[in-house]
């Protein structure tokens, strides 16, 4: 049998596969939906504004808080203290408790959110910046300092990014560019992992049933391993190819909807981003500067890193496919293979923000367990040809030198039967 009849075989056997079929096409529409419900949720506790009881007898604080879309605050400070609290835990959010004190110093620690529920940040947040405006108002007056002037004298600056080409930026371009690459490396780790799941069930299935005997009297071991590497990696570019089809026709719907045509982008000028942009024209200058990412270098490295990635999890998940009977009894098995995922996804997402060509992201970028996401995140910053290159060179070369490992413990554990295998007694196949 040869290598390319086992390749066919895998894949016409998971594209054929009738939950393969189903969520192909239902999953971009499935996400679509469900970003549209988070989208709608968002917008309808938006419209909510938080009910914000305000108890302040002495009148210290009480003209600072004022209402805005997100909260709208009650004064109660004219009820007694007990009442106050009965009716604002009845018809309110939360009541802040401001004390009578004879030194306004002394609010620094006792200014108090009395609620059943535990307050989001913001409003904590919004809160402490009330206090701290008002008693350091009052301090610079009691020392006599001109607290309007000292305000009237405040500056907010804005530093306009642009590049050498004389091309305009955003800085909140870059957070768009982490979120880019952070869900090109996303996808790679999620598809690892499914895809690395499914060649594993495929050896433990064919070897509890013997098949796996009848299989290997025809063809060696590692020609086995490799084209159920290979069949099942080219159906799930089969499956990314289709999703990125329907999610490029989704995405066009969705900005015909919301009015932004790829060609509108263009029209906007450096005067009109000076003068100030409207939101849906700001919108349709991002949407610019995204299409000026290297979306080729972007595209083609994915498929390659997705490739090579892919062969090398899933040699391993085939090698643990091979050394255990059960799904059962390959969990101690997994937690290595999922670990090394796990980082290049935080180290990728901590550090390529704040430092894309930095030390440490990119030397996660060429260890090869972490570099398909790692590189990933760092390519819509820009990244030379030649380091690109050098971690795809790295991660096939460890590709062959895991498959060469793991081929040995596939060799001998697919035919064993009824005994759990140790690391110690993997370290021994490993020498055999």
């Amino acid at each position: 049998m040869s290598l390319s009849l086992i390749i066919k075989r895998e894949f016409n056997a998971k594209v054929r596969n009738k939950s393969f079929i189903v969520m192909t096409f239902l999953s971009p529409l499935l996400f679509v939906a469900m970003a549209a419900l988070v989208g709608y949720l968002a917008n309808i506790s938006g419209d909510e504004a938080e009910k914000i009881a305000l108890y302040d007898p002495a009148g210290v604080f009480t003209k600072d808080f004022k209402p805005d879309k997100e909260t709208v605050y009650t004064d109660l400070s004219k009820l007694p203290l007990d009442k106050a609290k009965k009716e604002a835990a009845e018809k309110y959010e939360g009541l802040i408790f401001v004390p009578k004190v004879a030194d306004s110093k002394e609010l620094v620690n006792r200014v108090e959110y009395i609620s059943n529920d535990s307050p989001s940040m913001e409003l904590v947040n919004k809160i402490e910046d009330v206090v701290n405006d008002n008693l350091t108002k009052q301090n610079l007056v009691k020392a006599n300092i001109d607290y309007k002037a000292i305000d009237a004298a405040k500056t907010k600056a804005e530093v306009k990014l642009s590049k050498f080409s004389g091309e305009k930026s955003f800085k909140w371009f870059n957070y768009l560019k982490v979120f880019i690459g952070f869900g090109f490396g996303y996808l790679i780790m999620m598809f690892i992992i499914i895809y690395g799941n499914m060649v594993m069930r495929s050896v433990i299935e064919e070897k509890t049933n013997r098949i796996i005997e009848i299989i290997i009297s025809s063809v060696k071991p590692f020609k086995l391993m490799m084209g159920k590497i290979i069949g099942t990696s080219l159906a799930g570019i089969l499956q990314f190819l289709i999703w990125a089809v329907l999610g490029g026709i989704l995405l066009t719907i969705a900005m015909g909807f919301f009015g932004l045509k790829m060609g509108a982008a263009s029209a906007v000028s450096p005067d009109m981003i000076a003068a100030g942009t409207s939101k849906t024209e700001e919108m349709q200058v991002y949407l610019t500067e995204v299409l000026t990412l290297p979306w080729a270098t972007m595209l083609i490295s994915f498929l390659i890193f997705f490739i090579g990635g892919f062969f090398l999890y899933s040699s391993i998940y085939a090698s643990i496919g091979a050394a255990v009977d059960s799904e059962t009894d390959s969990q101690q098995f997994l937690l290595p293979i999922i670990l090394p995922l796990m980082l290049g996804v935080y180290v990728g997402f901590f550090t390529v923000m704040n430092d894309p060509h930095g030390t440490v992201a990119t030397v996660f970028s060429m260890i090869p367990l972490t570099s398909p996401i790692v590189m990933m995140m760092r390519l819509p910053f820009g990244v030379p040809l030649w380091q690109i290159a050098l971690s795809m060179a790295i991660l096939f070369a460890t590709f062959f030198g895991v498959v060469w490992f793991a081929a040995k413990i596939y060799r001998i554990g697919i035919l064993m039967y009824g005994k759990k295998p140790t690391y110690k007694e993997i370290y021994k196949w490993l020498k055999y």
